[in-house]
């Protein structure tokens, strides 16, 4: 971390306590103390909502090599990326040029693709959310980022699946508790992601909650995602090689009545002259699954907070309605051109 962003982090209340690490191969081992395990990993879900995860198997030249093809696309001429601009997707797909995306209504200071799963556009006729739906889109000009992206995207999916059975059975539940939304139709979402160096720590991703059920980080060596705790101060998730950061969204919120909390994060701007990479991989379900709260043990639920109640931020159980709301959201361009009859 560069020193101005640790100078802005003492004026700003961050603190440098480290998150939970989770061994993920201590799940898959018949050999490890289960109970001592899940009893860990309830306890980073609960108490804090972001933890770093290794022993998760995924192969190093495919953490590195998706670094290596993004650093490619972001160096091709802007005329080249906005070929794949996300203002010609109805799915919000493709990419997002710095300062276009909005988080808690102010402009983001990144660039970014958008990835989905591939599928065919759903015929007119149904739920509005349907139209999510779609196709993505892929640079002509560097055909070897499809590939290497599907290819990591599969790996996180596994990777979130695994941890979402440990979170199950963590909580009480048969392991396969939440199996059945996350089939072929799982919605799931992938941002390669540069954050340009800045002058001043701004906002590189403002405060913001996730609203799908768990999301996985890659990230660089360069700082900038904070956590939010409990008592309001800023946690520096600082990058530890090999793992990924894992964080609760709000449908595990809804699913849990609040056992597990979605928590505040943010990511700050790196300084000047420096530039960072980070790949954020998102487990969403399938978009027409409805969240139903799950029956805790009792020691559990007496321990569940509630599921949180903002004003600016209404959560659905419905998870293709709270996906809608969170796209159109950030995406106003997006949502003018292509939704501008349900923003009416």
């Amino acid at each position: 971390m560069g020193l101005e962003l640790r100078r802005a982090n003492r004026l700003q209340g961050v603190t440098d306590a480290p998150l939970p690490l989770i061994d993920l191969s201590r799940f898959r081992d018949p050999t490890a103390d289960r109970a001592a395990f899940l009893s860990e990993l309830r306890h980073a879900a609960h108490e804090v909502g972001f933890f770093y995860v290794v022993g998760h198997g995924v192969p190093d030249e495919l953490t590195t090599g998706i670094y290596e093809v993004a650093k490619k696309f972001f160096a091709l001429p802007l005329e080249q990326r906005l070929a794949i601009e996300n203002i010609n997707s109805p799915q919000f797909r493709g990419y997002t040029r710095t300062g276009y995306e909005f988080t808690g209504g102010k402009q983001d200071w990144r660039e970014q693709i958008d990835i989905g799963p591939e599928r065919a556009v759903v015929p007119p006729g149904g739920p509005t959310w349907q139209r999510l739906i779609g196709p993505n889109q892929w640079p002509s000009q560097l055909p070897e980022l499809r590939e290497t992206v599907l290819a990591w995207q599969d790996e996180a999916l596994r990777v979130s699946r695994e941890v979402l059975r440990a979170l199950a059975a963590a909580l009480g539940q048969d392991e396969g508790y939440f199996d059945a939304w996350f089939d072929e139709e799982a919605s799931t979402h992938v941002k390669i992601v540069r954050y340009p160096g800045r002058d001043d720590a701004e906002q590189g991703v403002g405060a913001h909650k996730d609203y799908g059920y768990l999301a996985l980080l890659q990230q660089d060596s360069v700082g900038g995602l904070q956590v939010q705790a409990q008592d309001g101060t800023w946690i520096d998730a600082t990058p530890i090689p090999g793992s990924f950061v894992f964080n609760i969204g709000e449908m595990l919120e809804i699913a849990t009545q609040g056992y597990l909390l979605a928590t505040r994060h943010r990511v700050i701007s790196p300084p000047a002259g420096v530039e960072r990479f980070s790949i954020p991989f998102f487990l969403g379900p399938r978009l027409d699954a409805i969240v139903e709260p799950l029956q805790l043990p009792p020691a559990l639920a007496a321990q569940a907070r509630g599921v949180s109640d903002e004003k600016d931020n209404p959560l659905h159980a419905q998870f293709g309605a709270n996906a809608l709301v969170g796209w159109l959201r950030s995406h106003p361009k997006v949502a003018e051109r292509w939704w501008s009859d349900v923003i009416a």
